[in-house]
C-alpha cells in the first residue's frame, strides 16, 4: 500500500478544501492527468494503479490526525468535522492505459469531493512506474547526492531558506520519508523550515508549508463571474477566507504579466508575497520588485517564493542575485525526493481541466505548462487577459 495515511498530501489541498466548503461547496470539477515526459510507456502497470487506487479509497482520516488538524490556527471547526466524516470515491477517479501504453486518468464530481485525489495519484504513478523501471534503485548514490545539497545549504546558512515540496513526484514514499529525516536532522529549522507534506510535517515536527494551487484561480473562469474579473475575484476569495493568513499569492495561472495587471495596491499590500512556478526566475524576480516599487512599496518587505523545477545551485543562485533586494524562499521538489544517479524523474500533472462543467486553462510562462481542452475557450482567455 503506497498511500498510508489521507495526511500524505501536500497542504495546499487542505487549505483549498476548506475554502471550497464554505465558498463553493456545490460546484463541480474535472482534473485531467498529463505526462510531459515524451516516451514514456506505461504498459502493464494499470493493475497495480487501480489497487492503490481501490486502497486509497479505503482510507479515513484517525482521532489522532484530526487532533493535529485542529491545531492548525485557521482550520475551522465545521471544516476538521467534514474531514472527519469523508472518504474518497472510488467512482470519482478513472485510470487507462492505451495498447500503446499511454496512461490517462480523470477526476470527476463535486469539487470538494475530489480535491485530494491530485497529490496521491500522482504519487501512486511515480512509484508504480519507478518500481517497474528501476527495481534496484541506487540509494547510496541518492544519499551522497542528498549530501552534497545540505553541504550547499550549509555553505549558506544564513539566508538559504527551504521547505520539501516533492510529495508529487517523489520516488517512493520509503525515499521521501528518509530525505525528510535526513534533513531534520543535519539542518537548521531556520534553514529547512517545513513541508508541504502534511504527513512528515506532523511525523517530524515541521511546518507545513502551502497557500493556494493554479486550481484555485483556474476555477474563478466557470464560477459566474465576468471572467476579466476571475482572477481578482478568487485573490479576494482566498483573503475573505483567511483573513491575512496563508499570503502567498500563486502569480502564474494566466502569466505573470496578467497576473501583475490586477495584482493592484490593494493586493499587493494585502498579500505578503507572491510564488513563482513558470518561466525564467531572475527577469520574473525583477518584474516583482519592479511592480512593488511602482506601487510605492519596499520589496524588501515582501517575499517571493521560487519552486519553479528548483536544484539547490539554481536557489543558491537566486539567493545570491536578490539578496538585500526582495526576500525569497524555496519550495524544492523533485530535486530533493527523486535524485537517483541515472534516474530521469517523470514530469507529470493532474490539472483542473473543467468547473461546472465549464472548460477552465492554465496559461503558463512555460508553453510546455499550458493546459486546457478546449483551444476555442484558450484563445478567448487569452484574447480577455490580453496575452499573446
Amino acid at each position: 500500500m503506497i498511500i498510508i495515511s489521507l495526511l500524505d498530501n501536500d497542504f495546499y489541498k487542505f487549505t483549498m478544501m476548506q475554502g471550497v466548503l464554505h465558498q463553493y461547496p456545490d460546484v463541480d470539477a474535472e482534473y485531467t492527468f498529463n505526462c510531459r515526459t515524451a516516451g514514456v510507456n506505461f504498459s502493464g502497470m494499470l493493475g497495480d494503479i487501480e489497487k492503490e487506487l481501490d486502497s486509497l479509497c479505503t482510507l479515513r482520516f484517525s482521532k489522532d490526525e484530526l487532533d493535529y488538524l485542529r491545531q492548525v490556527p485557521f482550520f475551522k471547526k465545521d471544516f476538521i468535522d467534514f474531514l472527519s466524516l469523508m472518504k474518497l470515491n472510488r467512482e470519482h477517479v478513472k485510470p487507462k492505459i492505451t495498447p500503446e501504453g499511454t496512461l490517462s486518468i480523470k477526476v470527476k464530481g463535486s469539487w470538494l469531493l475530489t480535491i485530494l485525489f491530485e497529490v496521491p495519484v500522482l504519487a501512486i504513478v511515480n512509484e508504480i512506474y519507478f518500481r517497474k523501471m528501476i527495481p534496484e534503485p541506487d540509494y547510496e548514490g541518492a544519499r551522497n547526492f542528498l549530501d552534497s545539497k545540505i553541504e550547499i545549504i550549509r555553505e549558506n546558512s544564513d539566508e538559504f531558506r527551504f521547505a520539501d515540496f516533492g510529495t508529487r513526484r517523489r520516488h517512493s514514499f520509503r525515499w521521501h520519508d528518509e530525505v525528510i529525516r535526513r534533513l531534520r536532522e543535519n539542518i537548521d529549522p531556520k534553514n529547512f523550515f517545513g513541508t508541504s507534506n502534511v504527513f512528515f510535517a506532523k511525523k517530524y515536527g515541521l511546518k507545513p508549508i502551502g497557500t493556494m494551487a493554479h486550481e484555485w484561480i483556474m476555477a474563478g473562469q466557470a464560477v459566474g463571474v465576468k471572467l476579466h474579473l476571475s482572477q481578482k475575484h478568487m485573490l479576494q476569495k482566498w483573503t475573505d477566507e483567511y483573513r491575512g493568513d496563508l499570503g502567498i499569492a500563486l502569480s502564474d495561472t494566466i502569466t505573470v504579466d496578467a497576473f501583475l495587471r490586477d495584482f493592484d495596491l490593494y493586493f499587493a499590500k494585502l498579500y505578503d508575497g507572491v510564488r513563482h512556478d513558470s518561466g525564467d526566475a531572475v527577469e520574473f524576480g525583477y518584474k516583482i520588485i519592479n511592480h512593488y516599487n511602482k506601487l510605492g512599496i519596499n520589496p524588501i518587505t515582501k517575499t517571493i517564493v521560487f519552486s519553479n523545477s528548483l536544484d539547490f545551485r539554481k536557489a543558491e543562485m537566486l539567493l545570491n542575485e536578490f539578496r538585500g533586494k526582495i526576500n525569497v524562499s524555496f519550495g524544492i521538489g523533485t530535486n530533493l525526493t527523486n535524485d537517483f544517479p541515472g534516474v530521469t524523474p517523470l514530469s507529470i500533472v493532474i490539472k483542473m481541466s473543467r468547473c461546472n462543467g465549464y472548460p477552465v486553462a492554465k496559461i503558463s510562462d512555460d508553453a510546455e505548462k499550458i493546459m486546457c481542452d478546449d483551444p476555442a475557450f484558450l484563445e478567448y482567455l487569452k484574447s480577455v487577459f490580453k496575452v499573446k
